[in-house]
Parts: C-alpha cells; sequence; structure tokens
C-alpha cells in the first residue's frame, strides 16, 4: 500500500490543527482560572526576535492553507491576521480546517511531480511536488504549532506530549 499525496497533507494537517484548537482551549481556561489577561498570553514568545503565540497560530494555518492551494493550483483563501484573542485564533483554525476539508484526494493525488515556486523574502524556492509537501508545509506546520505549544507551556498552561498529539 502507497501512502498518497492527499492522505500525507490533509487529514494530516486537519490533526494537527485540531489538536492545536484544543491547546488553545487550555490557553484560555488557564488565562481564565488564573485571572491572566489573554492577552498576555497571546502575545508571549519565547525569546524576543520570535515571533508571538497569536502570530505562530497564523502562520500554521496559512502554510497549510497554501500549501494545499499549491499542490492543486488554485488561491489559498487569504486572512487579515488581526485576530486578538483565543476564541479568535480558534475560529480561524476552523476555517482553515474548513478549507482543507473541500479538497478531494482527486484533486491532491498526482501533484508530488507538480513544480511549486515560492518567493520568499529575496529567495525564489521551486519545488516538486512531494519535496514541497514533505519537506517544506508539513515541517513548517509542526515548527509552528509546537512553537504554540511550548509558549503556552512556558507560560504555565499544564500541556503534555498527548495534547500535542491528540487522539491517534
Amino acid at each position: 500500500m502507497t501512502l498518497s499525496m492527499y492522505q500525507a497533507s490533509i487529514p494530516v494537517s486537519i490533526h494537527v490543527l485540531s489538536n492545536l484548537i484544543a491547546i488553545l482551549e487550555k490557553g484560555a481556561t488557564y488565562a481564565d482560572t488564573k485571572k491572566i489577561e489573554p492577552s498576555v498570553l497571546l502575545n508571549s514568545r519565547l525569546y524576543p526576535d520570535m515571533f508571538s503565540l497569536s502570530r505562530q497560530v497564523q502562520i500554521a494555518c496559512d502554510i497549510v492553507n497554501r500549501g494545499a492551494a499549491r499542490l492543486v493550483g488554485t488561491e489559498a483563501p487569504q486572512f487579515e491576521d488581526n485576530e486578538t484573542t483565543f476564541e479568535q485564533l480558534i475560529e480561524r483554525i476552523q476555517k482553515t480546517v474548513s478549507h482543507l476539508n473541500t479538497f478531494q484526494p482527486e484533486q491532491i493525488d498526482g501533484s508530488q511531480e507538480r513544480t511549486i515556486t515560492l518567493q520568499i523574502r529575496d529567495n525564489t524556492l521551486s519545488f516538486q511536488g512531494m519535496q514541497f509537501l514533505l519537506y517544506f508545509v508539513l515541517p513548517n506546520l509542526y515548527f509552528h504549532v509546537t512553537t504554540a505549544y511550548d509558549i503556552l507551556r512556558h507560560c504555565g498552561v499544564e500541556l503534555g506530549k498527548r495534547d500535542f498529539l491528540g487522539q491517534i
């Protein structure tokens, strides 16, 4: 049995984002229970030159939205990056999951050879579809979700590996 591009992208991304919702819900509950202004957690970062929790969530959503769209050759929805609450970030993730759910296997399967070119700052990157998914989209998704998890954990939210992995 082979693993299709669809199986390696859409269900995996939805699973990780669903876990991120649960992580953010724990963060919101923690802020409420400890009487911490939620913006303190949402604007927290692990190091001054790193992005905040809110930005980590936004990027995680953007990377999979744009990644799936590029694999099928369509445009991804654009979000304004103006979320200021846990609820708004969760809603953004839900919109992302809804977008991902619009893709059918036959749209993505076969995209492993598609050439995908990205302009990132001053660099132009070119990938074949499989390389794009395995070496760019998924690592970026995991990086930003892990960093969001780490920020909340660092702030005292009781999170564990099971929160990150979710239901398996």
